[in-house]
């Protein structure tokens, strides 16, 4: 039998911020789903995920409280496996007798896996996922071990388990400056539970057409759509008499630092671009809209401007005045900071985990994935997340709000692009309604 590992660690640069920020509302969870095409059978699930717990032992942690700072410590509790309900992302009950800060969650063709942003990013995620996928399917002989990727089938790397943000902090780096505060969406709350998903599927050969005659990529075609219904909202409250005091329009858009600086870790290495549009200069057409989101966004990804925001952020965490806060105070700070200078920069949040790859052998067992982020918070309102596995691409939209407004205007625009689009999770009247 392995050695056990036996570890803890510190939480990495961007986990800090979501003990101080999670609520039973706002859970900072997130979810990947994989639909399959034939109903999903416990017994080898079962398998699967004793081969997943023994190849990501890092990710069998419980969240510590220290003096100065959170961290986590590693424990024996068992990975629970349980029956979807239907309610997503939900908050991980901090009194439940199991610590662990991700579940497994199965109904008839679907598993579900759902972590917590203090572990990792969407990327560490799906390479979770994936690795279920890959161990449930050769328990079913499927695939054979000749046709896996020796990352499933090799023992963890340390470096698996790095904080890649603290590797590459550079000292002495200029910081960004702050920005105008950005316009949120004047929709009213849901009433308790306010998180509700819609599922929208796209064809991805329609839209990466639309998007190549543009010359952009899918995640610019979306933003730039995401922007130019928040351009329609602002102007038309400006129309009612609405007094809209926040003039620009910006939208987060993840990216992962993996595609940048070599690493193989599997906790958070994502920060974000913002690209924006400043209502103040008048209406753009989409085509402006496209342009300006593609070129901030080839902007912000140059490596030196990504230093900065690291060594922004790492710069805080090292500095001795802040090190020497206790947790109590430095969670308020935390909180306090994460709204005024996070939230309020930006109106919107889309992220994109791209087009998803499984092993050849195992392709066409599975239908399509969807990816559903984090609820969003009470000033954001609405968030999307986007997986495209084949042609089929799913746009989850995350609204705490009582309206569907947005998500009408953002689909039946793409309706209009010629592009096809599918509502998975509503009934005949509401799809004729959005569509």
């Amino acid at each position: 039998m392995d050695k056990k590992i036996s570890f803890w660690a510190p939480l990495d640069n961007a986990a800090k911020i979501f003990p101080a920020i999670r609520t039973k509302e706002h859970s900072t969870v997130a979810r990947i789903t994989a639909v399959l095409k034939e109903r999903v059978s416990i017994k080898h699930l079962f398998s699967a995920i004793e081969l997943a717990e023994k190849r990501f032992p890092y990710f069998k942690v419980s969240l510590r409280k220290g003096f100065f700072w959170y961290y986590l410590e590693q424990i024996d509790d068992p990975i629970k496996v349980t029956s979807d309900n239907g309610r997503l992302c939900k908050a991980f009950d901090r009194k439940d007798s199991n610590k662990l800060l991700f579940r497994i969650l199965v109904r008839n063709n679907e598993i579900t896996v759902e972590f917590s942003h203090i572990l990792t990013d969407g990327a560490g995620l799906l390479q979770f996922l994936k690795a279920i996928l890959i161990y449930y399917f050769n328990e079913k002989g499927m695939i054979s071990a000749e046709q896996i990727d020796p990352f499933y089938t090799s023992k963890a790397s340390p470096e698996e388990f790095e904080d890649a943000y603290n590797r590459y902090f550079k000292e002495k780096i200029p910081h960004v400056i702050s920005q105008p505060k950005a316009f949120h969406l004047p929709f009213d709350l849901n009433s308790k539970p306010r998180f509700d998903v819609l599922l929208a599927m796209i064809s991805t050969k329609d839209l990466k057409t639309r998007a190549s005659e543009k010359s952009v990529s899918i995640t610019v075609f979306l933003v730039a759509i995401y922007l130019l219904v928040l351009q329609d909202i602002f102007h038309e409250c400006k129309a009612k008499g609405k007094r809209v005091r926040r003039k620009f329009a910006r939208i987060q858009v993840p990216i992962d630092l993996r595609n940048i600086y070599p690493t193989k870790t599997m906790r958070n290495f994502s920060l974000f671009v913002l690209p924006e549009l400043d209502f103040r200069l008048g209406i753009y057409s989409f085509d402006e809209i496209v342009n300006l989101v593609h070129h901030k966004m080839q902007l912000e990804t140059d490596e030196k401007l990504i230093s900065k925001i690291i060594s922004r952020n790492v710069g805080g965490e090292r500095n001795v005045f802040v090190r020497s806060i206790p947790i109590l105070l430095k969670s308020l700070i935390l909180h306090a900071k994460y709204y005024a200078e996070g939230t309020n920069q930006f109106s919107g949040v889309v992220t994109n985990l791209g087009n998803t790859r499984v092993p050849d052998a195992i392709a066409d067992q599975i239908n399509y994935f969807v990816l559903t982020p984090p609820p969003p918070n009470k000033k954001v309102k609405i968030n999307c997340g986007v997986i495209g596995y084949k042609d089929k691409l799913v746009m989850s939209f995350g609204n705490i709000t009582n309206s569907k407004e947005f998500e009408r205007r953002f689909l039946r625009f793409l309706v209009e692009q010629n592009v096809k689009v599918k509502i998975l999770n509503t009934c005949h009247e509401q799809r004729d309604e959005l569509l």
